[in-house]
């Protein structure tokens, strides 16, 4: 493959090279330490390889988690004006946008989730909002791209059972179908959201509403601002059993779309009110002497390859929320600055196996242990990626641009009626494999498995 070696970091490749240094009323160190990190964090892409499919991550990462990576690499090139992975952050972008560009690729579409395609369209959101070079004519579009997903999604709301919302899953064949999760429904409403924000159409506001009204009404998000993980429809439930487990990524998803909502309305004195008690929930729940943890399985050992990434999401959507509900600046920005020094403190690590980053500067997944702690990985390095360089939002002598609209100065181009050249969700596909039933199932037993381990550290 070819080094994608920003230089910022040349200078760093020295056999004494050890963590990575911060100084957080810097912005040049901020930059640097960022550019560090991400060159560790792209070492673990290998989609750019001969024979390899773009916008792909090696096992065992699932195809959601590098649709989260290029999108927190196109806010890392927003922030600091890196352009050295926007090739490969395009290529990979428009390659898994699939044959209908709405994020339905055939190498994946069998086993996907509505969460899974979710995570792609934010980051084709995330282009359009940060202009983002566009594709070139002829190819699909980041703005048409997140359409796309936003008016799938619509076409499966499930009225059927619960009075609405998304299952995890979009086919029935898939274990989860039974299930309406948080995230999922997150996904739909900040792409909504934001999409009302950069159109100004008033549909897509109505949509935002829709959505989250419906989480508060199934009991999904409670009055203090805690958002569960999900509920099951199976047999008679009907979204009256709840799985009380919170995660840092659900937490962030709604803070974030409710703050865009605030910011659509004007300073609505509703959307006011959700952002602050998500962001009071937060804080309390997501944060051990200021630095972020995700409370749920990090405390015992049990947060599995997914789980290991939530963190930099929460931090990305927290830094989003300040800057479309500023009231929130004064709360949120001491947080992510803690967070950010305890993050760069734990990126000092020289693995013998399983990083090959720069030596001393692989990032653990505990901040709270003032140093690294072994553990490595795709999400571990996204953690500290997210955690430093989102501390350029808002910080005094910094020009941090704010995502833009159609009306602002956004360039990328729109399709309105994009996703729907297919006759619904239940697209047809391939016949199914034990090989594929096999990976789906995996995937539901890992997220039942580290929910009985969440539940034991409550209990605990």
């Amino acid at each position: 493959m070819k080094s994608l070696l920003p230089l910022t970091t040349l200078s760093l490749l020295l056999p004494s090279a050890l963590a990575i240094p911060l100084t957080l009323t810097s912005a040049p160190s901020i930059k640097s330490a960022a550019s560090t990190i991400a060159f560790g964090l792209m070492k673990y892409y290998t989609g750019n390889n001969t024979g390899d499919v773009p916008g792909n991550l090696p096992d065992p990462y699932f195809w959601w988690e590098a649709g989260a990576m290029f999108g927190t690499l196109i806010d890392y090139w927003a922030l600091t004006g890196d352009t050295t992975y926007n090739a490969a952050t395009t290529q990979a972008i428009l390659h898994q946008a699939g044959d209908d560009a709405d994020f339905m690729p055939k190498n994946q579409t069998r086993t996907e989730g509505n969460d899974d395609q979710g995570f792609w369209a934010m980051a084709a959101m995330s282009a359009a909002e940060n202009n983002f070079p566009d594709p070139p004519a002829g190819q699909p579009q980041w703005l048409a791209l997140a359409q796309a997903v936003f008016n799938e999604y619509a076409t499966r709301w499930d009225t059927e059972t619960c009075g609405g919302g998304l299952r995890w899953q979009i086919f029935t064949f898939n274990n989860g179908f039974n299930y309406k999760n948080s995230i999922s429904n997150g996904c739909f409403f900040d792409v909504a959201a934001r999409l009302a924000r950069y159109t100004g159409n008033a549909t897509y506001a109505s949509w935002a509403e829709k959505i989250f009204d419906w989480e508060v009404s199934v009991g999904l998000i409670t009055p203090e601002g805690a958002v569960y993980d999900g509920a099951s429809v199976a047999g008679t439930d009907n979204c009256t059993k709840h799985d009380q487990i919170q995660w840092s990524y659900n937490a962030g998803i709604y803070m974030h779309g409710a703050a865009v909502m605030y910011n659509v309305t004007g300073g609505d004195a509703t959307w006011k009110s959700r952002v602050q008690a998500l962001l009071t929930e937060t804080t309390g729940v997501f944060f051990n002497n200021s630095i972020m943890v995700e409370q749920a399985c990090e405390g015992v050992g049990l947060c599995d390859v997914d789980q290991q990434s939530f963190k930099g999401y929460l931090t990305r959507w927290m830094a989003g929320t300040t800057q479309m509900a500023p009231f929130t600046y004064d709360t949120i920005a001491p947080l992510l600055q803690s967070s950010a020094a305890a993050a760069a403190k734990a990126c000092s690590g020289s693995p013998d196996a399983g990083f090959n980053g720069i030596p001393g500067t692989a990032c653990g997944f505990k901040w709270t242990d003032g140093g690294f702690d072994g553990s490595v990985g795709v999400g571990q390095q996204m953690n500290a990626l997210s955690a430093v360089m989102y501390t350029l939002v808002g910080s005094p002598g910094v020009e941090v641009k704010t995502p833009v609209t159609s009306s602002t100065g956004g360039t990328s181009v729109g399709d309105a009626n994009a996703g729907m050249q297919t006759t619904g969700p239940l697209r047809k596909v391939a016949p199914i494999t034990t090989r594929d039933r096999v990976a789906a199932g995996f995937v539901t037993t890992a997220m039942v498995l580290s929910v009985l381990g969440g539940s034991i550290f409550v209990i605990k």
